[in-house]
């Protein structure tokens, strides 16, 4: 599954989704070109959203759950058909779990201790968070310790604008969140700034090439 992930790594955060309107967002999501979408366990009835997004989208995205921080949690993505794992925080009984259910694993970090405590757990790829903190010169530093295989995701401050610097800095993909969903946007308003993303992660890996 994280293949699917790597050919466009950026995952929409739909936090404050409602289930009623989420095939609708999701669709106008993957129409723009992402290929992962995260429904945050914060919002209303988010694992009805996971199941309908999970129902709707198969084999066209990734579905999964954030704000994911116990294991009883990661079992509930699981059972409402959640792909991937997505915390804020790096908990390795979650991870663990994560893996042993099948799904994904993309547990938060802000320290180089916490980064190295979930790649051991068996995360499949790293999310900096608050990003916004520790900005594109954190990131490279803490780059210049872990392994190079290492997929390490942007959440947090990034805009399209910024995504060529984070890229240079060593962002392997972008978690986006209000950027591109808030509650009471429109399907086509939320698919325009999507795109938006997706034209600035293509640009940037033109000019780096």
């Amino acid at each position: 599954m994280i293949q699917t992930l790597d050919a466009l790594p950026l995952i929409a955060i739909l936090r404050g989704l409602e289930p009623e309107e989420a095939v609708a967002v999701g669709e106008a999501i993957v129409a723009a070109g992402f290929v992962c979408l995260e429904v945050p366990l914060n919002s209303p009835r988010p694992l009805e959203s996971v199941r309908r997004l999970r129902d709707a989208l198969d084999g066209r995205a990734l579905v999964g759950a954030g704000t994911v921080l116990t294991v009883e949690a990661a079992q509930q993505v699981a059972d409402a058909g959640g792909q991937i794992v997505i915390s804020p925080n790096t908990n390795a009984a979650v991870i663990a779990e994560a893996k042993r259910l099948g799904l994904l694993s993309l547990p938060g970090f802000f320290t180089p201790s916490e980064a190295f405590t979930a790649l051991d757990a068996g995360a499949d790829a790293l999310k900096l968070f608050p990003a916004e903190i520790a900005g594109p010169q954190g990131l490279k530093a803490v780059r210049a310790v872990l392994p190079k295989e290492a997929r390490v995701y942007v959440v947090g401050g990034a805009d399209p604008a910024s995504v060529g610097t984070w890229r240079l800095a060593g962002a392997s993909g972008f978690g986006v969140g209000s950027a591109i969903f808030k509650p009471g946007l429109s399907p086509a308003e939320v698919g325009s700034r999507a795109r938006a993303f997706v034209e600035a992660w293509v640009s940037a890996g033109r000019a780096s090439t």
